[in-house]
């Protein structure tokens, strides 16, 4: 016997509802919560204003070995006694670092949070850092980023951020530093970034059942032990564009693909053209079927992918592409890159483009704001980049509202594929000819 049915159509798309965002000031700290009516988990996030863009130029990678050494026992306990405590309430400490922040999170269900919490503010505000600890922590993750730099594209990606910003600014070298400024860092530094930026309050992050939970007693929890005011987080930094498009090119000898990298500097998170800006990134490389995708991979055959889109951050942003292809198509594939981004910044994009990453964006958007975990994630950007608490409850809107004059006016505006700098790292003795003759800039060796 057998059954035949009809696959359902899509019905029409629920309305999404950002939950209602609650602020508090609670013992010197603030606490921005969201009510989640009903749900049993709960997350607390501790926001401190200590990323990486406050780690000293020669000292980059503080925040990552801080991050892992907080996991290794605190003044109260050592590291066995911290995990069975942790392990008891059903959960562990999540860390985060980027430019603007360290984040360390927890996530039980709501009768725990409180005691959750106290293990938090112990492991941030009086972690161990025995010396012995602090070095094998330095010189494992010394060790994690000598493997990855073996790679191709961690050295790509640093000779694009030095050249877009500068290699004697922070934001001019890699996030997470490279193998030699982590293992060049000594116990002091490390202590010394501590009290300097974890003992300061900074933003308790709770998303939950708000009817289940104390925040006056979470916020106490969390900023038990602390002082100091806010620091001075600095307005967006005026990072000039390129006067014109070069090429700098990473020697990877015998290399049989060449890895690219493609960017120039771009607006600060909380600019106007954020939306208009998104969606242009999208319809040009950030989604499989964009044009460069189509272009590279499916057209010419060149890559198994091709991205690229706008990242930002508080105070600066960058427009970036990255792929990898074949040695002998090195210059063809960038010059169809740098075509594609000319193209796209001219003539702009069209309403069949436009509507598709409108409703991926959107769709996007309703579908991962549903877990305690991504709500939190979503308050953070509101503190971070001083973002209204009605803020995501707009964006799926303005996403949606979008028009094509609005998106090809970010493009043109926000898209300079004269002013672009070209890293690529391979094979210099076989691609240094074609990418001279390509035309496309000047070629310079990168001595590092």
């Amino acid at each position: 016997m057998t059954l035949i049915t009809t696959r359902p159509g899509p019905g029409n798309a629920r309305p999404y509802r950002f939950p209602t965002v609650v602020r508090r000031d609670v013992a010197g700290g603030r606490v921005v919560a969201a009510h989640l009516p009903g749900q049993t988990l709960a997350v607390a996030l501790l926001l401190l204003d200590a990323g990486a863009g406050r780690e000293p130029v020669g000292k980059e990678g503080l925040g990552a070995v801080l991050a892992k050494a907080l996991e290794e026992g605190t003044v109260q306990r050592d590291a066995t006694g911290f995990a069975l405590a942790l392990e008891g309430l059903g959960t562990e400490l999540a860390t985060g670092l980027d430019w603007d922040s360290f984040q360390v999170s927890v996530q039980v269900p709501v009768d725990r949070l409180v005691a959750a919490v106290r293990l938090l503010g112990e492991a941030v505000r009086t972690p161990r850092l025995d010396p012995d600890d602090v070095r094998r922590v330095r010189d494992d993750e010394a060790t994690g980023l000598r493997m990855d730099w073996a790679n191709p594209g961690p050295r790509a990606d640093a000779v694009l951020r030095a050249d877009l910003f500068g290699a004697a600014n922070r934001w001019g070298r890699p996030l997470y530093g490279d193998p030699d400024s982590v293992a060049g860092l000594d116990v002091e530094d490390v202590t010394v970034f501590h009290s300097e930026w974890f003992l300061r309050p900074g933003t308790l992050i709770v998303a939950g059942d708000l009817d289940r939970l104390n925040l006056d007693t979470l916020g106490a929890a969390a900023f038990a032990g602390t002082g100091g005011g806010p620091a001075e987080r600095g307005g967006p930094i005026d990072v000039p564009l390129p006067a014109g498009r070069r090429i700098i090119l990473v020697d990877r000898p015998g290399s049989v693909q060449s890895t690219l990298r493609l960017g120039h500097p771009s607006p600060h998170r909380a600019h106007p053209d954020h939306v208009p800006m998104t969606l242009a990134g999208t319809v040009l490389g950030g989604a499989f079927t964009s044009r460069l995708n189509h272009l590279i991979r499916e057209v010419r055959g060149y890559t198994y992918g091709i991205r690229g889109d706008f990242a930002s951050s508080r105070r600066f942003g960058r427009f970036a592409v990255s792929s990898g292809v074949q040695t002998a198509v090195t210059a063809p594939a960038l010059v169809e890159a740098v075509g594609e981004i000319a193209r796209t910044r001219e003539g702009g994009v069209t309403e069949d483009e436009l509507a598709v990453a409108r409703s991926w964006r959107a769709g996007q958007l309703s579908v991962e704001l549903q877990s305690p975990r991504a709500i939190a994630s979503a308050l953070t950007t509101l503190v971070v980049h001083d973002l209204p608490d009605d803020y995501h409850a707009r964006l799926r809107e303005e996403l949606l509202a979008a028009d094509v004059a609005q998106v090809s006016a970010a493009a043109a505006t926000h898209l300079h594929p004269d002013a672009l700098t070209l890293v690529i790292e391979g094979d210099a003795a076989v691609i240094r000819d074609d990418l001279v003759a390509s035309g496309l800039g000047e070629v310079t060796d990168h001595a590092g």
